[in-house]
């Protein structure tokens, strides 16, 4: 049992770090509310115990100190939404006389939501100040953001410090996210298959070759796949390609080979005469791109061999697309991905999706509930998955 599920929060004010860092329209309406959801079972029995809360959050990238599109005053309606209307006070300020006079007034049962920690660039310096100042508002510390766990920010990692240890803990979410990595990473159920996709092969060296360790079978889509199949002298006309990590591919496809690891790659795609929506688009195979035209989707052979493999597996990790799926027409090869893993896990499998891109095309298909966890932190579970100390998680381990 985790410290949280057996600590009693009665009578307690507990800070709760949550990552509300979640995508407004130009109206200031949530696209995407998953992260907030995903904190509220945290925040839910704080308050049933006969907590108060006290919620921290950063939203966007303010350059400047305070700017009114980077609000949280803005998410306040949804939030109140989302807790059934219980009542959610909002401090215009995160430190100082106007938080602390919130503070010293909320009753059990009752949230507060701080303005936008990033209003203050102590918040990214990790300034030790900052941290204090922010730790003296509550008596226990509870981080619930995985999606910033990989930041050494002063809410994230230096605020801990200032709680001892049986008062600094994760929240329900955190410790989801960190047993669901741990479960794929420590004790994967074989035939295990990797699924990654994405723009870039720099952005993946890391996570490819700490999973080359542990997966049977790593499936490469997206922009991404073309520097692989560049770099075995395939024509890939206009496609995505790092031209400076040519060697490196070959590189990881001999490391691959070395260790028994089945690397796939593409040998199909819908191609396109233009990135846009309205493009021209045929089906080819990947050693036959046309000039001026480029790969936006993986195609028919290629989905059905990685469908195939993924179907077969008992541990299932995905992150990155398989291509362009924000547009109708190359949308075709991730939703068959996610499919798949949808299939897969229904049959038994365990199925970890994480990253941006994978989180937001898995809820595009109402696939969400069909697999086995979806994670909140993209950035931060690349780099749990990449052997990386994460300054969130070891401050509350201590």
């Amino acid at each position: 049992m985790s410290l949280f599920t057996s600590y009693h929060f009665e009578g307690k004010k507990a800070l709760v770090r949550v990552d509300f860092n979640v995508p407004l329209n130009d109206r200031f309406e949530i696209t995407d509310d998953t992260r907030m959801q995903a904190s509220m079972p945290t925040i839910e029995k704080i308050l049933n115990d006969g907590g108060s809360v006290i919620l921290m959050s950063h939203l966007g990238r303010p350059k400047d100190g305070p700017a009114d599109k980077y609000s949280l005053k803005h998410i306040l309606f949804h939030l109140i939404k989302l807790l059934n209307g219980r009542t959610v006070k909002f401090a215009a300020d995160c430190i100082g006389q106007e938080a602390t006079d919130e503070v010293s007034n909320l009753k059990a049962g009752e949230v507060l939501l701080l303005e936008n920690l990033r209003f203050y660039k102590e918040e990214e310096k990790g300034d030790i100040d900052f941290a204090k100042k922010l730790a003296s508002l509550g008596d226990v510390y509870v981080n619930d953001a995985f999606g910033t766990a990989h930041r050494a920010h002063a809410s994230t990692a230096i605020m801990a410090q200032f709680f001892s240890p049986e008062n600094r803990m994760f929240g329900s979410l955190m410790n989801a996210e960190v047993s669901n990595a741990e479960k794929v990473l420590h004790s994967a159920e074989k035939p295990f298959t990797a699924i990654l996709g994405g723009a870039k092969v720099s952005d993946k060296i890391l996570i490819i070759e700490m999973l080359m360790n542990k997966a049977d079978t790593i499936i490469i889509g997206g922009g991404m796949a073309y520097t692989f199949l560049k770099a075995q002298g395939n024509e890939i006309g206009s496609s995505l390609c790092e031209n400076d990590r040519l060697d490196l591919a070959n590189e990881l496809i001999s490391k691959a080979e070395a260790k028994g690891v089945k690397l796939l790659i593409p040998v199909d795609s819908v191609i396109a005469d233009k990135f846009a929506a309205d493009a021209n688009t045929q089906v080819v195979d990947n050693n036959q791109i046309p000039q001026g035209w480029m790969g936006l989707d993986i195609a028919g052979k290629s989905v059905a061999t990685f469908s195939d493999v993924i179907k077969n597996s008992k541990t299932i990790l995905w992150n990155g697309p398989m291509g362009v799926f924000e547009m109708e027409k190359f949308q075709q090869g991730t939703k068959a991905i996610a499919l798949a893993i949808a299939e897969a896990t229904q049959n038994g499998a365990f199925s970890l999706i994480g990253g941006g891109d994978s989180v937001a095309a898995i809820n595009m298909f109402h696939l969400a509930n069909q697999v086995s966890y979806v994670s909140t932190g993209g950035g931060a579970l690349l780099e749990y998955f990449e052997g990386k100390q994460l300054p969130g998680i070891a401050a509350i381990r201590g």
